[in-house]
């Protein structure tokens, strides 16, 4: 796996001042955030829309191998329940879609409550699918959708590693090889906890172990509450970096 395949942020650019001698001096909060990582999560959009101007304009603000990860609005997933959110869809694909080249995939988080139907499920990745042929991955929350595998394989899904789990099988990445994506959300606090420098060193080792086989990995945190992602992203990506390019 070489660096343009390896994908190391948070869920959001914010810049903690603490953090600020490790970016560069000048730029926005995102050009300077991209100074260091090459990846980042958009979780506004699952609250409220964005013109595609705004994200031509976060696109054009980027170099390199950068790439963007946009959350799925909750008005599809949360309150449609994946179903009949064909213009929802619509009108989503077409705001993300002016990031181009930029946009590295789309993230679907499920309610807790929401359990796997086969239909429904079907039904909008079929849906989905005849629109966006780029990397999807899946962030269930209720156990039922461990019977969604053979689905997502089908439809080239990935589904996430999360920490917290939910699921039961989400504590490595499933579903569609051809794409990796962990999602870790602080423990035992969500949201709020720093992750130990022992259990980010445990994480790289997994994620070293798939270093040459060049499938997109993506490792995002969003322990964003009080500021851990951000350092522990430093870390990790310090971590691999010596992994990936020994003598660097």
């Amino acid at each position: 796996m070489s660096n343009d395949f390896l994908y190391i942020g948070c869920a959001g650019w914010s810049l903690g001042r603490d953090y600020w001698p490790e970016f560069q001096a000048h730029g926005t909060h995102l050009q300077r955030y991209a100074s260091r990582l090459a990846g980042v999560e958009i979780n506004s959009s699952f609250y409220r829309p964005h013109r595609p101007s705004t994200y031509a304009r976060w696109a054009e603000s980027v170099n390199g191998p950068f790439r963007f990860s946009v959350k799925m609005p909750k008005s599809i997933t949360h309150q449609h329940h994946l179903q009949e959110c064909s213009v929802l869809l619509d009108t989503f694909l077409a705001e993300c879609a002016a990031l181009g080249d930029r946009l590295g995939c789309l993230l679907i988080q499920l309610p807790p409550s929401l359990q796997f139907d086969a239909r429904s499920a079907g039904d909008f990745f079929e849906n989905l699918r005849a629109r966006y042929s780029g990397y999807v991955v899946l962030e269930p929350r209720h156990h039922s959708w461990t019977q969604a595998q053979s689905l997502l394989v089908d439809q080239h899904i990935a589904q996430a590693a999360v920490d917290p789990g939910r699921t039961g099988n989400d504590d490595a990445p499933s579903g569609w090889p051809g794409f990796r994506y962990w999602r870790l959300h602080g423990s035992p606090k969500i949201y709020y906890s720093a992750y130990d420098t022992g259990w980010l060193e445990r994480l790289a080792r997994k994620i070293e172990a798939f270093r040459n086989d060049g499938v997109p990995t993506w490792c995002i945190f969003d322990n964003t509450a009080q500021g851990a992602a951000l350092g522990n992203a430093l870390y990790m990506q310090r971590l691999l970096r010596s992994r990936f390019q020994p003598g660097e």
